[in-house]
């Protein structure tokens, strides 16, 4: 049976918005979690390093590579059971990594937590889609979205740090279980389910063609960013770039495509998911450098830097919600083209950061974030809007996946920019009488020269982090100045293809909801 809903949403409505943004909270949190427990896991499990890498990096490439095919799935079997599939899966390989007893049990319980966490984005997004119909409270709800997946990725080392302080490391993924407990009780009672009623049939094929599309560009892009050119890199992207041609030439002649034709229909879903690209792109590449200034520049410890680096989420929290208020007032077009400029301006700050300025960069991350939430914010609820409301999931998992895509190139590109300018700082000021070996180490990563500046004679050491230091916040301004002049471009563009377009003011009748999505309150 087809129930039009009401176009407000009410309490219950908001307090299964509430309920939504607990599994949000915990998959961008699990990005982070690690980044204190894995000294406690070494000493227990005896990782390899291929192993410890993999241990980080596998939950996210499981993610990344998932997420068209879980968006496309919910959009047939149903997004909130989709929803309650992903967090039974996510609490299960929660207590499996939990209680791995090798470091092979942790990667696999990472993987895990990957598909299940790939399950949850693109239904808690799609969700909110549907469940909110009017425009302006469409826009409140996912400006919350966005603030809080921001907020969880921060949050997320800083809870791994207490409650590594009190417990052993395995208590950072138990956290988990309590929580997908509570959603598995709380949605069938609040969330109502939304589907397409017409999805045709799941294209197989589709889903190793989307991941072999996916995974080698993201993996491609962060191997650029830690190593640089390589054979990795130079395999994996072409192959990721061939296999997504075939993609979609595929999903461009079907018509039970995974991703449908109908959402770049949409005025608005192009652009929107182009900008929130950009959006990515500039948020993961400023973190790529102020994560590693707080410890290798200031020589924080890790819990020390990651409470610090909350400092900027308090602004960033209050930023999307105020923008989709403004947004209201104001063509979004010029909203989204000054959160560009906003965090262009944040990135000119950071380009004046010194080796000992700490308030500059922290202010500098404050500008940055907010200016990019905002951005953000505005971009997804227009994509959202402009994509038909029985797709809500496809196309959620389309905008998520150019956020992976736009986070590893921020990383990517920044970085090359960055450790170039530190290596040819090293090249031309290092300390004379170093070894060969350590001269080497020295040019390759602060993180090296801080390994070896303990062990030199202290003066000498000193003189390495000084200069290994200099070169570091060199290269962080050079490509800081360069994020600047990308996000003054991309302020542009959004004040030419985002105007007038504003959206629907709410789901109306031609966009076919009530007569095409099925909505069950039981």
């Amino acid at each position: 049976m087809t129930n039009p809903a009401p176009l407000r949403a009410g309490r219950k409505e908001w307090t299964a918005f509430a309920v939504l943004l607990l599994p949000l909270l915990l998959v961008s949190m699990d990005v982070s979690v690690l980044y204190f427990a894995i000294p406690a896991i070494t000493e227990e499990l005896a990782p390899s390093a291929t192993q410890q890498l993999w241990i980080f990096d596998i939950y996210a490439f499981a993610l990344a590579g998932l997420l068209i095919t879980m968006g496309s799935l919910g959009d047939r079997i149903g997004r909130r059971r989709l929803l309650l599939i992903g967090a039974a899966a996510f609490g299960v390989a929660s207590a499996s990594a939990a209680y791995a007893q090798s470091a092979e049990m942790l990667i696999a319980a990472r993987a895990l937590l990957g598909i299940g966490g790939a399950t949850l984005m693109p239904s808690t997004m799609g969700l909110v889609r549907n469940m909110f119909r009017d425009a302006g409270q469409r826009g409140q709800a996912i400006g919350i979205w966005s603030g809080a997946m921001a907020g969880g990725v921060a949050l997320g080392s800083v809870l791994s740090g207490v409650m590594l302080n009190h417990f052993w490391w395995g208590s950072i993924f138990l956290i988990n279980v309590p929580a997908m407990l509570l959603l598995l009780v709380l949605v069938p009672l609040l969330v109502p389910e939304f589907k397409d009623p017409e999805p045709g049939r799941f294209d197989l094929l589709g889903v190793p063609l989307s991941m072999g599309s996916v995974l080698p560009i993201v993996y491609g892009l962060k191997e650029f960013a830690a190593e640089g050119f390589g054979t990795a890199v130079a395999i994996s992207l072409p192959v990721g770039l061939v296999t997504g041609y075939v993609f979609v030439r595929r999903q461009r002649t079907r018509t039970d495509a995974m991703i449908s034709r109908e959402l770049f229909r949409g005025r608005g879903f192009g652009p929107g998911v182009a900008l929130n690209t950009i959006a990515a792109f500039a948020m993961m590449g400023s973190a790529y450098f102020t994560t590693q200034y707080l410890q290798s520049v200031l020589g924080m410890g890790t819990l020390e830097a990651a409470l610090w680096s909350l400092a900027p989420s308090l602004a960033i929290g209050v930023a999307a919600p105020a923008a989709t208020v403004i947004a209201q007032r104001v063509e979004r077009a010029y909203v989204v083209a000054a959160g560009f400029v906003i965090a262009a301006v944040g990135y000119a700050l950071l380009s004046l950061s010194g080796t000992d300025s700490l308030w500059v960069l922290l202010g500098a991350a404050s500008v940055i974030g907010c200016g990019i939430v905002t951005v953000m914010a505005l971009v997804s609820d227009l994509a959202m809007a402009a994509a038909p409301a029985e797709k809500a999931g496809s196309a959620a998992s389309v905008l998520e996946t150019g956020q992976e895509f736009g986070g590893a190139m921020g990383m990517a590109l920044l970085g090359t920019i960055g450790a170039a300018v530190y290596r040819q700082d090293i090249a031309d000021a290092a300390p004379a009488g170093l070894p060969d070996a350590a001269l080497e180490s020295v040019r390759e990563t602060l993180g090296g020269a801080t390994v070896v500046a303990g062990q030199l004679p202290h003066r000498l050491g000193e003189s390495v982090l000084e200069v290994a230091r200099e070169a570091f916040v060199h290269g962080m301004q050079l490509a800081a100045l360069g994020g600047a002049g990308l996000l003054l471009v991309a302020a542009v563009l959004a004040a030419t293809l985002l105007r007038g377009k504003q959206g629907p003011r709410e789901d109306s009748p031609e966009e076919g909801e009530p007569a095409r999505v099925l909505v069950a309150t039981g």
